[in-house]
């Protein structure tokens, strides 16, 4: 059977390769989704599986409306098993050598303005437990550029307000030192004194942000908590708590930032990654440009 190396797989990336769990669940996702689709043309084992077998495969949920990017992800994560079941002995060839990744049209991050970005952190209500939670949650989305998975994750013993620092565990496991913000390091000790113990109410948890039921919030959590204040802050466009790391990203660039400061702050591995920024902030000065020069 097909699903059988998955297991394995799956033990594998995670122990000797250290990828995150998010990563993980989407190469299983795809990886199951392909498995399915093999087995249901009779196919049985990884060594009759062809090149034209897999172009095949990802050419079917292009058809199914599969959007570009998926597909590319499917690919690699497709590669990611070949290459396994090629270093166990597990298939004589990989036929997935010769495919190459599709190149994608690199697209822009959506990023606010400052003006919005003033309006949303200013939405809680501070006067409230909740409002202390969400207004330190918020500043601190923005002060640091943390993901999502990583801010729901930082514990009481990773914040030193006093230092003005945070300690993230990133992709990988990677940890990382994050300044914080003078008005995020205000907002969290008022959330540390006044808004977390009401929360709690004498229970524990280890959690920095934690919900009414004393545990910490999940990655949903988060994101509900994010279109809350979007809606009220009354900004008309999709906005998710990645939108304010890529805003974070983009004003630090503004400002003069140096990329490879930007680089160590986001966790990049790459710094083809960070640079993606550079082009958001290009577009915005060629806007500006645009708009004030008297010969445009």
């Amino acid at each position: 059977m097909l699903h059988e190396y998955l297991k394995a797989l799956h033990q594998h990336l995670a122990v000797e390769r250290g990828l995150s769990r998010n990563t993980i669940a989407a190469y299983m996702s795809d990886l199951h989704r392909f498995c399915d689709y093999m087995e249901q043309r009779g196919e049985r084992s990884w060594q009759h599986l062809s090149r034209g077998d897999i172009t095949a495969y990802l050419a079917a949920r292009r058809q199914q409306g599969t959007s570009a990017p998926t597909t590319a992800r499917e690919l690699v994560s497709i590669k990611t098993l070949y290459r396994y079941l090629h270093e166990h002995e597990q298939v004589a060839t990989n036929p997935t050598v010769h495919l190459r990744t599709p190149r994608q049209w690199q697209r822009l991050p959506r990023v606010l303005t400052y003006e919005e970005v003033e309006r949303l952190l200013h939405t809680p209500d501070s006067h409230t437990p909740i409002g202390k939670r969400d207004a330190a949650l918020l500043e601190m989305l923005y002060a640091t550029g943390l993901r999502a998975s990583e801010l729901v994750s930082v514990t009481l013993a990773d914040v030193d307000t006093q230092a003005g620092y945070v300690k993230v565990c990133g992709k990988g496991g990677k940890e990382r030192l994050v300044p914080l913000g003078e008005i995020a390091t205000t907002h969290l000790d008022d959330y540390l004194l006044h808004g977390r113990p009401p929360l709690l109410k004498q229970r524990q948890s280890a959690y920095l942000f934690v919900n009414r039921a004393a545990q910490g919030l999940t990655r949903q959590g988060l994101w509900k908590i994010v279109k809350k204040y979007v809606w009220q802050a009354a900004i008309h466009q999709p906005v998710s708590p990645h939108t304010l790391r890529h805003s974070f990203a983009t004003h630090l660039l503004q400002g003069g930032a140096d990329l490879r400061a930007l680089q160590q702050m986001l966790g990049h591995a790459d710094i083809a990654t960070t640079q993606v920024y550079t082009h958001v902030v290009q577009q915005h000065l060629h806007t500006v440009y645009h708009t004030f020069h008297p010969r445009p």
